[in-house]
């Protein structure tokens, strides 16, 4: 007799192969869905935080972004000293308003090394006094340095001055010391001394 819970190989096949569609179509059948753990009002609060700080910090952020790249150029000839800093801080200025296109170019620039500068000045690097500044139309122009150095001579010919009267002033004490500490003694001990002559 054969026992009831012997199946021929045709059933267990035939069952594994209706399992698995049927377990897809489980899987693929709508339940419940959860998105977000807030609801209602909190949900709108939430999403309307969000969206403000996406329309407020993400375009500082993408433009400090741009900013920082496009000053890298200047920021490599500044170490490598190279003599055409200037210009390439100009290109990097120009590449902030044409979007972006000059920026190779002056990555380029800041990397190369300049051969006529070496056969005109006999180096290809140059110490830069401006280290970190600004280009400005007027420091160009030595406009700016000329008040620069006008407003820094100010307070040192002051303090000079102030310097030179309290100099004068102790001078002129110290006389009246020792003429006082001579006393009249040595004073007709002079013109003794003269008219004996």
């Amino acid at each position: 007799m054969k026992s009831s819970c012997f199946r021929p190989p045709r059933t267990r096949h035939a069952l594994r192969a209706l399992a698995i569609p049927l377990l897809s179509c489980a899987a693929t059948l709508p339940y419940p869905a959860h998105a977000s753990l807030l609801s209602g009002d909190t949900l709108d609060t939430a999403a309307n935080v969000v969206s403000w700080l996406a329309l407020l910090i993400v375009p500082v952020v993408l433009i400090s972004v741009f900013w920082l790249v496009h000053i890298l150029p200047e920021k490599i000839a500044e170490k490598r000293r190279h003599p055409q800093l200037a210009a390439i801080k100009t290109l990097c200025l120009l590449s902030l308003f044409f979007g972006g296109l000059l920026w190779p170019l002056a990555w380029l620039w800041a990397y190369t090394k300049p051969v006529f500068h070496k056969l005109a000045y006999g180096t290809d690097v140059d110490d830069h006094p401006e280290h970190g500044e600004a280009l400005t139309p007027l420091h160009d122009a030595g406009i700016e340095r000329q008040h620069e150095i006008a407003a820094s001579a100010a307070p040192a010919h002051d303090a000079r001055q102030h310097e030179a009267d309290e100099l004068k002033q102790r001078i002129q004490s110290l006389e009246m010391a020792l003429a006082m500490a001579k006393g009249p003694a040595h004073a007709d001990s002079k013109s003794t001394g003269s008219s004996a002559e």
